[in-house]
């Protein structure tokens, strides 16, 4: 009886570690002792035997691709000189043993720990030529501030290759996000030289417009209606001084002979 629970244990023991579980986000395939894949996914949250064969683990959630380093021409012929974006996709759970028994190898792609992605190189394909074909309708100065526009096409464009290719329902692209945006040093250069010319420019107008405003301050100040003005405003002020003792004043009448002569 001993012996024959000992044996049930050591069973169980083996079971328990020739087994896979299938996590969240991910789909199997069986691979058979023979390395041939078995067809039918095997679901998130169901436990496969690993004492025979093996059972190979896809994500299928949220992938993220890494396109960067691209040089793109532009509509008025100028060449980025960087332009990066992620390309986020997942792929449909059912799709899983089409996908990585029918489609080539190069396509997908395997990190360092052994882990494959579907269909990643296909979509950084896709994407890269994506990028080439949106950039080159806009002129290099204008692509910085259509950022958004530009995610939006780039997205409608791989999706558009992707429903060409029948892989529509396969791959789904949930964002694309632009990350950097650099035109070419000479670009920049001349819009900066521009922007400073330009500027130039507006602060002579306005000198110009001063000055004029001047011009017309003084021709009106000069009219001899306004001197009349401005000599009775000037005694009107000094009179309310006097009156006010504010100012000490001596009166001399304007005819100087009034006063006598001088001895």
């Amino acid at each position: 009886m001993k012996k024959s629970m000992i044996g049930l244990m050591v069973l169980a023991v083996i079971g328990a570690s020739g087994c896979s579980r299938i996590e969240t986000g991910e789909v199997g395939l069986r691979v058979g002792f023979d390395k041939q894949v078995q067809t039918g996914e095997l679901m998130p949250g169901s436990f496969n035997q690993t004492i025979i064969g093996d059972v190979k683990q896809f994500q299928v959630r949220d992938i993220g691709v890494d396109v960067a380093d691209l040089h793109p021409q532009t509509a008025d012929n100028s060449t980025m000189a960087d332009f990066d974006l992620m390309v986020i996709y997942s792929v449909n759970p059912s799709s899983v043993s089409d996908l990585y028994t029918t489609k080539a190898r190069a396509f997908h792609a395997v990190n360092d720990d052994g882990e494959t992605f579907l269909m990643y190189n296909y979509v950084m394909t896709v994407a890269r030529n994506a990028v080439y074909k949106t950039v080159g309708s806009y002129p290099a100065m204008d692509t910085v501030r259509s950022r958004d526009a530009i995610e939006g096409k780039i997205s409608d464009e791989i999706k558009k290759t992707l429903a060409e290719e029948k892989l529509d329902a396969a791959l789904i692209v949930s964002q694309v996000q632009v990350r950097n945006i650099q035109p070419a040093q000479s670009i920049v250069d001349s819009a900066n030289f521009a922007i400073s010319k330009q500027n130039e420019l507006i602060a002579k107008e306005k000198e110009v417009e001063i000055a004029a405003q001047e011009a017309k301050r003084q021709e009106f100040l000069s009219r001899p209606a306004n001197l009349e003005y401005m000599r009775v405003q000037a005694q009107l002020n000094v009179s309310e001084g006097v009156r006010d003792g504010k100012v000490q004043t001596i009166i001399v009448p304007s005819n100087f002979s009034a006063l006598g002569q001088i001895k």
